[in-house]
């Protein structure tokens, strides 16, 4: 039988023909198909280097085809955006994200798709960074935002935080968060790295996108640490709460955090979109890895 060629793309090539709508469908359908117990869990093999790591992740989906993955460099970043769409409060309008490069700007394009953002406060200690994506993104998104260095008061005075840095110590602390605040923890994906006070952490409704991995190598693993909780204290898994499993938010006031540390699924469902759109739209460029 002649094996089936691969499909090499650009970023630009799939930029073209995948959507942020047509991502967040797909995402939020395998969470489903997770809550439900349709998909395997897997695991993650690393290999760290002294000035970072490389992370190779593996899953299969329920699919009438099988799909071979390979991704290099790129986010598909709406885990976050489904997790703000069923734990932040449906009225919120002001956000302060963490982190300023790539993955922030991600981050809030997919956000603000799902909830109605008026104001946003970009804090980076690259205060280039900040100026820059309150520069591009306010234009783009046609919102307000604004560079902060004083990082507590706009936590204090927002609704939803989003953290993606590589900090290697805490930055959000439990004295600066409201009730009734949404923090997604991005930037967690290693045991060395962590974004969010662990005693916040043990006194907020934690979810994860993968129990076993937020344990591990996400924020929730310095909370446990520290012994402060337990692995058992995760309140769910987001496929639970997109299953319908269980309730997300039910009240105005909880303090959700969602950690989040990359799983292999949202990757393999959004890269399996964007193969089979570009084998429509003939994009791309075909090869045998065995010629």
């Amino acid at each position: 039988m002649q094996p089936e060629r691969t499909l090499l793309l650009r970023r630009s090539e799939i930029e073209d023909v995948l959507s942020l709508r047509d991502c967040i469908d797909a995402v939020e359908e395998v969470f489903r198909l997770q809550g439900h117990g349709k998909i395997p869990s897997s695991e993650i093999l690393g290999v760290k280097a002294p000035n970072g790591g490389l992370h190779v992740k593996a899953a299969l989906l329920p699919r009438s085809r099988s799909y071979i993955v390979a991704k290099l460099n790129t986010n598909f970043p709406v885990n976050r955006t489904q997790s703000a769409k069923y734990l932040a409060r449906k009225n919120s309008s002001v956000a302060t994200i963490c982190g300023c490069g790539g993955q922030a700007r991600a981050q809030l394009r997919a956000i603000h798709s799902v909830l109605a953002l008026k104001k946003i406060h970009a804090f980076d200690l690259n205060e280039g960074a900040a100026k820059n994506l309150a520069v591009d993104l306010s234009r783009e998104l046609k919102l307000d935002i604004e560079p902060t260095r004083d990082l507590p008061t706009a936590i204090q005075k927002s609704d939803v935080c989003v953290t993606c840095t590589t900090s290697t110590e805490f930055f959000v602390r439990k004295e600066d968060v409201a009730s009734g605040t949404f923090i997604a923890a991005v930037g967690a994906d290693d045991a060395h790295k962590q974004e969010i006070d662990p005693a916040l952490i043990a006194t907020a409704k934690v979810v994860a996108d993968s129990l076993e991995q937020s344990c591990t190598i996400g924020d929730t693993r310095h909370a446990i640490g520290n012994g402060l909780m337990r692995k058992e204290d995760v309140y769910a898994e987001l496929g639970e709460i997109v299953a319908g499993r269980k309730s997300g938010r039910t009240t105005g006031g909880e303090i959700f955090i969602f950690d989040s540390t990359g799983v292999a699924m949202e990757d393999a469902v959004a890269a399996a979109a964007v193969y089979e759109k570009a084998r429509t739209a003939g994009i791309g460029t075909f090869f045998q890895f065995a010629a």
